[in-house]
């Protein structure tokens, strides 16, 4: 580095594990960030914490990216109640301090609800994921037959779909699929709870095509994750 020159704490990289800290954040996504992509919302929170000025810990090589892992991608489109990531940072700070200077540094949309410090050793978040539920509303009138539809696709043993040209079965990745009404008790909601670990990963749009329901008439909402452990909830 020239003489006189002040390093960047954002593009610090190559830190070893007793100099890091990681930090977990529980989050909501709402509808302002509804058609933000995944790749963009990794943007987003880099500009976010950079904004924060939060000392970001790098990955290593040609092209070092923050270490901030999403539990689990939210499709296009969705809001959310229940989003967990983790980010390490090169220094310790006290998490209600992050939690703050987050939140005043966030875009509309992003609501920080808990940041806690854990142990550098835990797994990825990424493989602890075991399913997710949601919360579905119809934008119109929901089929008339709505609750038949739900009851015939249950009843199925096998629901072949096909994703990027392959073939898989979606009836076992649906763990519950239920139909209930909205608080003021005048509009049906779809309650879904499927899978979601790496290897085997279902999407309410899937469903909703299965049903004979266009998805893109209704609101998604990802309502809570489930971990293979317990992890708190704030």
């Amino acid at each position: 580095m020239p003489t006189g020159a002040q390093e960047d704490p954002h593009q610090r990289e190559g830190n070893s594990m007793s100099e890091l800290t990681r930090y977990r954040l529980w989050y909501a996504r709402g509808a302002e960030l509804r058609y933000v992509s995944h790749l963009d919302m990794m943007l987003v929170w880099e500009r976010t914490f950079r904004r924060a000025r939060l000392p970001l810990a790098f990955s290593q090589g040609f092209n070092p990216r923050p270490r901030f892992h999403l539990a689990s991608a939210l499709p296009l489109g969705f809001t959310s109640l229940c989003e967990v990531a983790d980010v390490w940072l090169i220094e310790t700070l006290p998490p209600d301090e992050v939690q703050e200077r987050l939140q005043r540094a966030a875009p509309p949309g992003l609501t920080l609800q808990q940041v806690e410090i854990v142990p550098l050793h835990l797994p990825a978040l990424q493989t602890m994921v075991l399913a997710a539920e949601y919360h579905i509303e119809f934008r119109e009138d929901a089929p008339s037959d709505v609750a038949d539809r739900i009851a015939g696709l249950l009843e199925q043993r096998e629901i072949i779909r096909v994703r990027r040209e392959k073939t898989y079965d979606l009836r076992p990745l649906i763990e519950t699929l239920t139909l209930t009404t909205s608080s003021e008790g005048d509009k049906p909601i779809l309650l879904m709870r499927l899978s979601a670990k790496e290897s085997a990963t279902a999407r309410p749009e899937e469903v909703l095509l299965a049903l004979g329901i266009d998805p893109t008439t209704t609101r998604m909402e990802r309502t809570r994750l489930i971990f293979q452990e317990p992890i708190p909830a704030p």
